[in-house]
């Protein structure tokens, strides 16, 4: 049985109506479920989008093995964490240790075992150095995300992919207005994974001398919730800093006011509408 300590990674749930069973406690089942969903987180707090990082690697991970060992028993809306971590790389497979806790007590342990195959024959083939390295740096405690600050005509390639899948894909912000013809006078963030694949992206311009200016702050959908954001803010504010400058404004769509709220930003005024999209302006002193 691993300890708790064992685990960088966790994934906190709360125990569902639908997921206890007669005996008033969480189905035996549910506890594969939980292990499954926090692989996913797993693989958000390594930086990579899952499809796009198979495709680059050619093959994808099956599973091939669960096994789980029971101590105690989850019951509804308990908080509950899952922990995941790389146990061992074999050859072509991949053994992830898990584990269920209630804040320090363990509840249920097991093992996911992955094997590393081409989609197409369903042959097993080598786990990839680069995906072993990712793994190894990740549980050495290694940063995921790289993140440069720069010009328009040195990230704007990659900037300008993430920017029209997030704001005019997937918001529906018209083309027209999302390419305002500022980005050559702004300076701009870019975050990359450690496969150089992008991930997020933000600008920054001069509002008025010594207050800097954020926007065009985005993250690609899989990747939202894994810092990915906040490491493009942070670079971004650095820079400010390192400028000069006094204070940082944005304006925030109002489901993204916590994020900024989180990294110091208040609020400032009243709501208003861009793009169609609410808004509140928000302001932090550097």
């Amino acid at each position: 049985m691993t300890s708790r300590s064992d685990f960088r990674f966790f994934e906190r749930l709360r125990v569902r109506w639908a997921e206890v069973d007669m005996q008033n406690i969480v189905f035996n089942a549910h506890y594969l479920m939980y292990f499954d969903t926090a692989i996913a987180g797993y693989w958000r707090a390594l930086a990579i989008p899952y499809h796009e990082t198979m495709v680059y690697l050619g093959g994808d991970f099956y599973a091939r093995k669960a096994t789980l060992e029971y101590m105690a028993s989850a019951r509804y809306d308990d908080l509950i964490e899952v922990g995941i971590r790389t146990q061992s790389i074999g050859n072509s497979s991949t053994v992830f240790a898990c584990a269920v806790y209630r804040g320090e007590q363990a509840l249920v342990s097991g093992e996911l075992v992955y094997v590393f195959a081409d989609p197409s024959t369903m042959k097993s083939k080598p786990v990839p150095q680069e995906f072993r390295d990712l793994l190894n740096a990740y549980e050495a405690g290694k940063p995921m995300v790289d993140v440069r600050v720069g010009r328009w005509n040195e990230l704007g390639d990659a900037a300008r992919k993430i920017r029209s899948q997030v704001f005019v894909d997937e918001q529906n912000i018209p083309a027209d207005m999302e390419w305002d013809g500022a980005d050559d006078g702004c300076v701009h963030a870019l975050a990359r994974n450690r496969f150089g694949i992008p991930l997020g992206t933000g600008r920054m311009l001069e509002h008025v001398p010594g207050v800097a200016k954020i926007g065009r702050m985005a993250v690609l959908a899989p990747m939202r919730g894994g810092h990915i954001g906040r490491a493009v803010l942070d670079a971004l504010l650095q820079h400010a800093r390192e400028r000069g400058d006094r204070e940082a404004l944005l304006h925030a769509q109002l489901g993204a006011a916590p994020f900024y709220s989180r990294a110091g930003f208040v609020a400032r005024g009243a709501v208003f509408e861009e793009a169609g999209i609410p808004h509140v302006e928000m302001v932090r002193s550097l």
